[in-house]
C-alpha cells in the first residue's frame, strides 16, 4: 500500500492504538534523538490626580521603580556627557538601542532563520504524516473529524520536537518585543515627568527648566509641543519606511500578514497627530528610536553582518540585499503606472 518511503515510515510509525481517553498519538519520529500602538498614558495629564490625593494608574506608573530607573539613566547620561538635553536624549537612545535591542534583534533573526530552514523538513513530514493517518483512519474506521484532529495533534508534536532539536522555538523570537516595548514606555514616561514636573533637579536647576532651553533648531523648548509638526511627521514617515521595508521583503504574504501590515501602517499614520500632542522631548526620543530601528533593519540585511552574528543562511537570503530592496521599492512606488 505504501511506496517510496513507505517501508521506512512503517518502521518509524508503528501501528496506532486508540487510547481510552483523548485522540491517538503517533510515536515520535526522533525518540532518543538528539513603534507600536501608543499607550493612553502618553497623552494623559500628569496632574490628573483625584481630590483625595490618590493618583490613578498613570500616576502609579510615573512613580514606579522602572520609570525612576529610566530617569536616573537619562540624568546620568546628561551629567556624564555634558551635552544639551537634545544631544543627551539622542545619545542615550542610540546607546540603548545599540547595546540592548540590536543584539536581541540579531538573535531574533537567528531564530527566524533556523525556523525558515526547517520548513522543507516540516513540509515533508506533513506529507508523509498525512498519508500515514489516512491509512490508519481507513484501517480503524475513524471519522473525518477524528482523522483531522489526530493529524493536527501529531503534526504539532512532531514540529515541536523539531524546534526542540534545533533549539529554535518561534516564541524565542518575541523576546525583542518583551524588552523593547517596556523600555520604550519607561523612557517616554520619564521624559514626560521631566517635561511637566519641577521636582527633578540637577546642578541646582530643575530638569524642566533645562529642557526648556535644551532643544535645537526649530524646537528650542523640549517641554512644549512641536508647533511645526516636523518631528511628528518625521516620526510617521520613519515608521512607515520600517513597515514598507518589512512588506517588501515578504513575498506572497498570507491574508493575516496583509491585515497586520495595513494595521501597522494605520498606526504609523495615527502616531503623527498623537505625537503632536506631547512634549517635544518625547517625540524626539520616539523619532530617534524609530530611526535606530530603521537602521538596525537595514544593517541586519547585510550578508557580512549576518555572518558576523552567525545567522544561518536561508533560501531567502540575497547577496545584494540593498540593491534588491531599492529595486522592489522603485517598482512598487515609482515606476508603477
Amino acid at each position: 500500500m505504501m511506496c517510496g518511503m513507505g517501508g521506512r515510515w512503517q518502521r518509524l510509525l508503528p501501528t496506532l492504538q486508540l487510547r481510552t481517553r483523548g485522540l491517538p498519538l503517533l510515536p515520535s519520529l526522533w525518540n532518543g534523538a538528539n513603534p507600536p500602538a501608543l499607550p493612553m498614558w502618553a497623552v494623559a495629564s500628569v496632574s490628573a490626580v483625584s481630590p483625595d490625593g490618590a493618583g490613578g494608574w498613570y500616576e502609579a506608573l510615573a512613580a514606579s521603580a522602572p520609570v525612576r530607573a529610566a530617569e536616573e539613566v537619562l540624568l546620568c547620561a546628561h551629567a556624564a556627557t555634558g551635552l544639551p538635553w537634545w544631544g543627551s536624549i539622542l545619545l542615550t537612545t542610540v546607546a540603548l538601542r545599540g547595546a540592548v535591542t540590536l543584539p536581541l534583534a540579531a538573535y531574533q533573526h537567528y531564530i527566524l532563520a533556523k525556523v525558515e530552514n526547517l520548513q522543507p523538513e516540516i513540509k515533508n513530514i506533513a506529507k508523509h504524516l498525512n498519508h500515514e493517518v489516512a491509512v490508519y483512519a481507513n484501517q480503524l474506521g475513524w471519522s473525518k473529524r477524528v482523522t483531522r484532529l489526530t493529524y493536527l495533534k501529531n503534526m504539532r508534536r512532531l514540529v515541536s520536537e523539531l524546534y526542540v532539536r534545533d533549539n529554535c522555538h518561534p516564541f524565542k523570537a518575541t523576546v525583542l518585543v518583551w524588552i523593547q516595548l517596556p523600555m520604550w514606555i519607561f523612557i517616554s514616561v520619564a521624559l514626560r515627568n521631566f517635561s511637566t514636573e519641577g521636582a527633578h533637579s540637577e546642578a541646582g536647576f530643575s530638569v524642566q527648566e533645562q529642557l526648556a532651553t535644551g532643544g535645537i533648531l526649530w524646537f528650542p523648548d523640549l517641554t512644549v509641543l512641536d508647533s511645526t509638526w516636523i518631528l511628528p511627521v518625521s516620526l510617521g514617515v520613519t515608521n512607515l519606511l520600517i513597515v514598507e521595508i518589512f512588506a517588501l521583503q515578504k513575498i506572497g504574504m498570507s491574508r493575516f500578514q496583509t491585515y497586520i501590515t495595513y494595521f501597522v501602517r494605520a498606526l504609523s499614520v495615527l502616531m503623527i497627530p498623537v505625537a503632536a500632542t506631547v512634549p517635544s522631548s518625547i517625540v524626539l526620543y520616539w523619532l530617534c528610536s524609530s530611526f535606530m530601528g530603521l537602521s538596525q533593519n537595514l544593517l541586519l540585511r547585510s550578508p557580512r553582518f549576518r555572518q558576523f552574528c552567525r545567522i544561518p543562511l536561508t533560501k531567502s537570503n540575497s547577496d545584494t540585499p540593498y540593491k534588491d530592496l531599492f529595486a522592489a521599492f522603485y517598482a512598487k512606488f515609482i515606476s508603477r503606472k
